[in-house]
């Protein structure tokens, strides 16, 4: 092995130093799970809501979702965090880093999953919801068994893509001191004086996230099929 080489690895696989950080960077990646989970259920739950609230029609519903939905789509997801965790403690409303970093990342997911769905249920035929009505199903019901399943179908592919980007921005916690796996690896190799920890970090990543990646392909597979 060249010179060159021995310092490539030494400097970025240097079993040493990933022995004495990697647990605690592991436990920021309980922490990258925690928020990422929760965002999703959050997010996901928040956007289908808002697009039926978008879906009655109703402009006092239908006008501030959509507001909603423009202005979050238009600001990037660092800025959301830093006003909710350093805005709202002016106002009496303080956030821990992890609260702030899940209802920021959480507010993203909602704007962008409402308009998957809605683009959903805009893409089918005008005449299924009355044609859903004429037998007998209220609107929700009619909603809720013929319209939304075809809706949630069309919407898979957006929704997973956005899902996957949404969460691996639970990276951006670091800059309010979330204990995620970022902030960890930085803090660890700032402390070793090697950039192994961040090697690390990277690895566990895509341990996190590979997964995520290839069950959405499933899914979205899985959705063209059907529809």
């Amino acid at each position: 092995m060249n010179e060159a080489n021995s310092g490539f690895l030494f400097t970025f696989f240097n079993p040493a130093v990933a022995a004495q950080y990697w647990h605690e960077i592991a436990r920021g990646m309980v922490v990258t799970i925690g928020v990422g989970a929760a965002t999703v259920v959050t997010g996901v739950a928040a956007g289908l809501v808002l697009a039926l609230a978008r879906a009655t029609g109703r402009a006092w519903l239908r006008l501030p979702v959509v507001l909603f939905s423009d202005i979050t789509r238009s600001l990037p997801p660092l800025v959301i965090i830093i006003l909710l965790y350093f805005g709202l403690p002016a106002l009496g409303m303080p956030l821990s880093s992890f609260t702030s970093t899940w209802l920021s990342l959480s507010l993203v997911l909602a704007a962008y999953a409402q308009e998957s769905i809605w683009a959903g249920l805009s893409s089918l035929p005008k005449g299924q919801m009355e044609a859903a009505r004429s037998t007998g199903l209220g609107w929700w019901q009619a909603m809720r068994w013929v319209l939304l399943p075809q809706a949630l179908r069309r919407a898979v592919p957006p929704l997973t893509n956005r899902v996957i980007a949404t969460t691996k921005n639970t990276a951006l916690g670091s800059v309010v001191a979330l204990s995620e796996i970022l902030s960890t690896a930085q803090a660890s190799a700032a402390v070793a004086g090697n950039p192994t920890p961040l090697t690390v970090g990277a690895f566990l990543y895509l341990l996190v996230f590979l997964p995520l990646v290839f069950a959405a392909r499933t899914l979205e597979h899985r959705s063209s099929n059907r529809n």
